[in-house]
């Protein structure tokens, strides 16, 4: 088809929308061609049965493509979930206060450890205030840049790391931050946050909005989140990638499950290969041919 005044084939426009985003238009070629019946099973992805030996290849392969771009370790478990950012705020809460590490940090300090946060715009925020709602004890590693006018917070920049309030390992169960807050526009470098962190406490990171932009040292995270929408696919699912000796739990485990619900448990889900139900097979099945493509372009 013609080009429009863009340039762009389809009459399409250039989208800067931070989510839903644009997918790459090879990807909607290929879904536009297997919609109706893919592969020759009759039938379009979004009907089909997730526990088919045919969506068993497509989520497995997803995963596998993943795994090779990102270079994920075999000690990380891949997970793809439902409840996007926002549900991830409060699942690494709990799923990390349910591990055997921290529970374990925890009986050994004698007292309820604390979650790290660095607050740089309206995500983070978010996060902080979740944990604080679910009665988690928490300290503000640091919350923008202080208007030496006013005092007040704004986050148009970050605060230098001499100036952060990183709590005492022994006392923290874990550090999160947002790697890219598209709402107030700042990227937080990773290796800002990983080089200034302990090495003995897991950094949690919400990569929604950069992830696949660049190649990760995912060995220096504990948990990686990101909502598809952004930059993997459509909305939908949410993508986990954690460090497996976070997901150990005591045995027996009712105590430290107990505040975990099903829908945002990791164990749960890893268990099963990412389906103890029916996932959003369409949006994953996208996600992975937009692994696939990025393969093919690289991430150097």
């Amino acid at each position: 088809m013609p080009p429009n005044a863009t340039g762009l084939p389809y009459d399409r426009v250039w989208n800067f929308s931070a989510g839903p985003s644009a997918l790459p238009v090879s990807v909607l070629e290929e879904v536009q061609r297997d919609l109706l019946n893919y592969k020759g099973t009759g039938m379009s992805v979004m009907e089909m049965s997730h526990r088919s030996k045919v969506y068993d290849s497509i989520i497995n392969g997803a995963e596998a493509t993943l795994r090779r771009l990102l270079k994920v370790p075999d000690n990380y478990a891949i997970i793809f979930m439902q409840g996007g950012g926002t549900g991830e705020f409060a699942a690494s809460y709990l799923n990390l206060f349910a591990s055997k590490s921290v529970r374990d940090k925890q009986r050994k300090l004698g007292r309820p450890l604390t979650c790290d946060y660095l607050v740089t715009g309206t995500w983070s925020k978010g996060g902080l205030k979740e944990v604080k709602r679910l009665g988690g004890i928490t300290n503000v590693v640091a919350d923008g840049v202080k208007s030496t006018e006013s005092g007040a917070a704004s986050y148009h920049s970050l605060a230098p790391v001499s100036e952060w309030n990183l709590g005492k390992p022994e006392e923290t169960a874990f550090v999160y931050y947002c790697e890219n807050e598209t709402v107030h526009g700042i990227e937080t470098p990773s290796s800002l946050v990983v080089d200034a962190v302990d090495p003995s406490v897991p950094v949690v990171c919400d990569m929604s909005s950069n992830m696949l932009s660049r190649p990760i040292d995912i060995k220096r995270f504990g948990a990686i989140i990101a909502g598809a929408q952004k930059n993997m696919g459509p909305a939908g699912v949410t993508l986990v990638i954690v460090r497996k000796d976070l997901l150990e739990r005591e045995e027996p485990d009712t105590e430290a499950v107990r505040g975990v619900p099903s829908v945002l448990d990791w164990q749960y889900y890893a268990s099963a290969g990412s389906m103890p139900h029916t996932p959003p097979t369409f949006a994953i099945y996208v996600c992975g041919l937009v692994f696939k493509w990025a393969e093919e372009m690289g991430l150097e």
